[in-house]
């Protein structure tokens, strides 16, 4: 996480005071680079320091901190300069790097280096001076010699028979994330509602004000309902609103119903945003933190950080040749996506609500002879 921060802070800075493109794409490759790390960086640590039966809350938490600063880009994005808004990126970077210093490793990491004092002294710090640590602790270190004694950690045990359930479910979730459309919209939602003639300025503040609260229902939804529950509910409402986008557009190609099409198209997108919110934003990166155990975690973890942001770039860089094609049908596919998705979840994404983490991956380490015998 500081290795992160300090390429973001280098990023932003060169960004800010570019004095010519160079400057400017060597900015983006370095906090590029630096957000690649901490997306998948976080969520992991998050989850590997979090108690069982709150820790989707805790790493969706992070989902919401996303929004927060989505909200105050959209927001200030309307009369602050690009150079300022550079500069502000950089701001959260110091803050965690100040923060850093008083936070505990996990917990996990360092049985799987085999510090098992350190072990029991972080646990100590997270769950209190008082709190009983041993079963937890006990579990954490048989689980990691277990998967560390069966497995060496190298890129070819990726692809043992064991772990390629765990990583179809990893890499097909960032697929689904960035394929049915979020990078997209959101990074082009002013050109969505700029075609649907809908005011780019009144749409990107009521976005940016919608940013937060939608991101709450799913903090709070998490450990109730389930990851499942909620990633099928954020899909099915992805699946629809894009279908209604692309009925929208097709309304307007007509020249019928001139005077709706832009709120309609408008409450459309903040629906397609607010689904996408509660579950498909940010479920995966909560499930990919739980479902890889420790001698695979760095590897599988990378390899699924990079489909993310790489299928990410395809996405947000077709996009534009996409509504040059056919405004419609670009969410008509992403519709079509969705509708793959929904099954893609139903049949293989696991359950992994109230369970440690432990647990999750001595049964997904079965899981793939369980699919062969059924």
């Amino acid at each position: 996480m500081w290795v992160s921060d300090l390429l973001c802070i280098i990023g932003w800075f060169s960004i800010a005071f570019a004095k010519d493109v160079m400057w400017l794409n060597f900015g983006r490759i370095s906090s590029g680079i630096g957000l690649g790390l901490i997306s998948y960086v976080v969520p992991v640590y998050i989850a590997e320091i979090s108690p069982k039966h709150v820790r989707g809350t805790f790493t969706f938490t992070n989902q919401l901190l996303q929004n927060s600063g989505l909200a105050m880009v959209y927001f200030s994005g309307n009369f602050l300069n690009w150079r300022i808004l550079a500069l502000l990126g950089a701001l959260p970077c110091f803050i965690q790097v100040i923060g850093l210093f008083f936070v505990p490793e996990s917990p996990r990491w360092l049985a799987k280096v085999g510090s098992d004092k350190e072990l029991e002294n972080s646990l100590l710090r997270l769950r209190g001076g008082n709190a009983d640590i041993s079963r937890e602790a006990s579990d954490i270190e048989v689980m990691t010699k277990m998967v560390e004694n069966d497995s060496k950690s190298s890129f070819c045990d990726l692809f043992q028979r064991k772990y390629r359930y765990t990583l179809v479910v990893g890499i097909g979730l960032m697929l689904i994330q960035q394929f049915s459309g979020s990078s997209a919209v959101l990074s082009y939602a002013s050109t969505i509602l700029r075609k649907a003639g809908f005011s780019v300025t009144i749409g990107s503040t009521l976005l940016g004000l919608f940013m937060i609260p939608k991101a709450m229902i799913g903090v709070i939804l998490v450990d109730k309902w389930g990851r499942r529950p909620l990633l099928l509910t954020s899909v099915s409402g992805m699946c629809i609103t894009s279908m209604l986008i692309g009925v929208a557009f097709t309304l307007q190609k007509m020249q019928l119903l001139p005077e709706l099409t832009p709120v309609f198209t408008f409450i459309c997108v903040t629906l397609y945003i607010g689904t996408y919110a509660i579950g498909l934003g940010g479920l995966p990166w909560v499930i990919m933190s739980e479902i890889f155990p420790m001698n695979i975690k760095v590897t599988a973890g990378s390899i699924v950080t990079l489909v993310s942001w790489s299928s990410s770039s395809i996405v947000t860089y077709a996009f534009n040749f996409l509504l040059e094609w056919s405004t419609q049908g670009t969410f008509y596919v992403f519709g079509a996506v969705g509708g793959l998705a929904l099954l893609f979840i139903w049949l293989l994404v696991p359950e992994t609500k109230g369970l440690s983490l432990e647990e999750i991956q001595a049964s997904l380490i079965r899981e793939p002879d369980r699919i062969n015998q059924s």
